[in-house]
């Protein structure tokens, strides 16, 4: 009769993959990472990877991290008036930091791109991949990506500054005050006409 319930070594094989696939996505990035390759080194079967992990994409931003799946938040952000979403995609980082787990992992990711190359390729894929892409598909502006990075500039700046730096008196101002100072400039790096091209 199969075995029914949770695989055995729940936790040491969960970690194990982990690892094998922090390395893998570090080394070679996400497109030549593949669920075999990890499974391989991690000593187990590829199947657990489903079972712990789900996709491909899950265990990336397992790997790697990341203390938010772009996939849940986007649509929250995108939902609504589109002369407020400036302000909606403000709020949602300035929640997501306020997160104190959250707000150390991010930060850790920031400081570790800001020095290691490995770093810095591997959250340079996933913003593009899960974040500036998406994003810029669905605004439907003109020169969506150009617009969206400049959006990443503004979050990632602002990261540095109130969390890392640690900046004053923008570390201490309530996170609805910053949501209305930055959100402006998010609504018009995202929706406003462009500078003409020179």
């Amino acid at each position: 009769m199969a075995r029914t319930g949770r695989p055995p070594g729940g936790t040491s094989n969960r970690e194990a993959i982990r690892a094998s696939a922090a390395h893998h996505f570090s080394e070679y990035g996400y497109d030549r990472t593949s669920m075999r390759s990890v499974a391989a080194e991690a000593g187990v079967d590829q199947a657990l990877i489903a079972h712990y992990f789900g996709s491909k994409h899950e265990l990336f931003i397992a790997a790697v991290e990341f203390p938010f799946d772009p996939a849940k938040i986007l649509p929250e952000v995108l939902d609504g008036d589109r002369s407020s979403i400036g302000e909606r995609l403000a709020r949602a980082q300035l929640a997501l930091l306020d997160d104190p787990d959250a707000r150390r992992r991010l930060t850790s990711l920031v400081r570790a791109a800001s020095s290691e190359p490995d770093a810095a390729r591997m959250l340079r894929e996933f913003l593009m991949r899960e974040v500036i892409g998406p994003l810029a598909e669905a605004l439907g502006s003109d020169e969506p990506e150009l617009r969206v990075s400049f959006v990443g500039s503004q979050i990632i700046g602002l990261m540095m500054a109130r969390y890392i730096v640690e900046v004053e008196p923008l570390a201490s101002l309530p996170a609805e005050r910053v949501v209305e100072m930055i959100g402006p400039t998010l609504q018009r790096y995202l929706m406003h006409p462009l500078p003409h091209k020179h």
